[in-house]
């Protein structure tokens, strides 16, 4: 049987299918979200419940403190193990989050580190803010069409990258990739797509939910830590640390957090989009498995 990949945007109910998918596969979920893997951050980052977690075994939740900074190599490097030790206990590796780069890694692999040229970002930067974001992409598409492929048109940060990956090591991006070593086993990846005013209302309804369950005095408790630069960009952190500085109401911290979340929800799906590989559906209770 393929490694299963469950994925899709925050708040499309990836987790309660994720335990429905595990019973009926005989398997144990591994956690793909970058914000996951810290203590301390249950409500912020919608874990699991305790009884979830008891019902089916998950992994790579709850695995360091969120004064340490946590990379895509660290993680790519754990879950692989992640798989091994799930096989040999006879049973299936079920990947599930919403973490792109995270997926990406461990599928495909991670590219060589290049190194950085500030100097020749910002001159990309002035180039797309003078001539639009399409005038880089065509760029990336005459030096290596099979990178640019990969990324959406609109995703600037990963064609400048791509095309500052080709200034510094003189090669195309997509054969430094070739480097990288992919999953060894059969995959598939299966991704839950929800029209837009549904995911909107669930979003809606995750944001009342993390106020009531206490996320106020969550933000309070980690905002008293030194937390990495990496957890802080957890979704509600900053939302309600402005509220607790005084610098809004708690009303408008709420629709700050609705704001954000679906402006995030957007990024993944723009994310995701590209991925010919991806099965996409909203209801995978009507056949959709067949493609096992």
């Amino acid at each position: 049987m393929p490694v299963i990949f469950l994925i899709g945007p925050t708040a499309s109910g990836k987790t309660s299918l994720s335990l429905k998918l595990a019973r009926k596969l005989n398997a144990e979920i591994i956690s793909c979200d970058s914000m996951c893997v810290y203590k301390g951050m249950n409500i912020l980052t919608s874990k699991p419940s305790a009884d979830d977690m008891e019902k089916v075994k998950h992994h790579l939740i709850d695995i360091i403190q969120p004064t340490r900074e946590f990379s895509v190599a660290e993680y790519r490097s754990m879950a692989l193990e992640k798989i091994e030790e799930i096989l040999k206990r006879k049973k299936n590796p079920l990947f599930v989050g919403g973490s792109g780069l995270y997926i990406k890694a461990v599928i495909d692999g991670l590219f060589p580190s290049a190194e950085k040229d500030l100097r020749f970002r910002k001159k990309q930067e002035a180039l797309a803010e003078k001539y639009g974001k399409s005038y880089l992409y065509k760029k990336l598409w005459k030096i290596d069409s099979d990178r640019a492929k990969k990324i959406h048109p609109n995703d600037l940060r990963r064609v400048i990258r791509a095309l500052e990956i080709y200034h510094t090591e003189k090669k195309r991006p997509s054969e430094l990739a070739i480097d990288t070593k992919p999953l060894k086993y059969d995959f598939k990846i299966f991704g839950l797509k929800l029209d837009r005013d549904e995911l909107y209302k669930n979003i809606d309804d995750r944001v009342y939910q993390m106020f009531k369950k206490g996320i106020v005095e969550e933000v309070r408790k980690l905002s008293k830590k030194k937390l990495s630069m990496t957890s802080q960009k957890a979704l509600g952190y900053g939302e309600v640390l402005g509220y607790l500085k005084g610098e809004y109401s708690l009303e408008d911290a709420k629709e700050l957090l609705k704001k954000n979340t679906r402006h995030f929800a957007k990024k993944q799906l723009t994310w995701f989009r590209p991925d010919r590989r991806i099965i996409w559906a909203s209801n995978f209770t009507t056949g959709a498995w067949h493609h096992l």
